[in-house]
């Protein structure tokens, strides 16, 4: 089996934390798959995706993309840029910038044609039902449009891996919904998805589960 994320023994503490947010946690996830990440607040659970995105340091263990070890920051930003997208709970676009360009901006640096990169980002809120909104700002768009807008940000350099960190824990039950489907489509389409969640019913829909308590990783039946 082909892997898109490995991660073997992490250990993370932060000051004041009664237990390691992360306590040894291995976890392995094959390429295409859905897996939801979930447990109650503080168990570990968003630390668990940062690390998987190589956003935080680690006191011990490691992580592998597609087979292959990140060594170092510079590593790690060459590999977020084109292998993983990242979704927040805040979507954090822009407020000064239209929804076109801020799906354009993980593409500077990447990609040199700006007409190369204003087509990919059209393709992309496409891709999330939102072409009509295209050059709106923010401040126009629901709470449910702008994560659709966050999430065409995130595939943006077309990445193999989708890290999502409680995508929906602002959204309403409809915004929800959809925001999950799009996330069911994007991986029915061979991009892998990780998405932390408190919500049940969002995780129910992921191909498997694990739980977080205490820095302790579990799998669910």
């Amino acid at each position: 089996m082909t892997f898109a994320i490995e991660a073997r023994g992490l250990v993370k503490s932060f000051p004041g934390m009664e237990h390691p947010a992360l306590d040894h946690v291995s976890l392995s996830v094959p390429e295409g798959g859905m897996l939801a990440i979930t447990g109650p607040s503080g168990s570990g659970k968003s630390t668990a995706l940062y690390a998987m995105a190589g956003l935080i340091g680690l006191e011990a263990g490691s992580v592998s993309v597609q087979g292959k070890t990140p060594r170092g920051r510079a590593d790690w930003a060459r590999l977020r840029a084109r292998k993983i997208g990242l979704v927040f709970q805040d979507d954090w676009l822009l407020p000064t910038l239209s929804a076109v360009q801020n799906v354009e901006m993980p593409m500077i640096g990447v990609e040199r044609s700006a007409s190369a990169r204003i087509a990919r980002a059209q393709a992309a809120l496409a891709e999330v039902g939102l072409s009509a909104h295209a050059e709106r700002n923010p401040a126009g768009l629901s709470g449910g449009e702008r994560q659709r807008v966050a999430i065409a940000r995130a595939l943006a350099n077309r990445p193999a891996i989708l890290l999502a960190d409680e995508p929906t824990g602002e959204l309403d039950t409809a915004n929800s919904t959809r925001v999950v489907e799009l996330l069911k489509g994007l991986n029915a389409a061979g991009t892998t998805v990780v998405i932390v969640t408190h919500d049940p019913d969002v995780a129910a829909q992921c191909g498997r589960e694990v739980h977080i308590v205490d820095g302790k990783l579990e799998e669910m039946a």
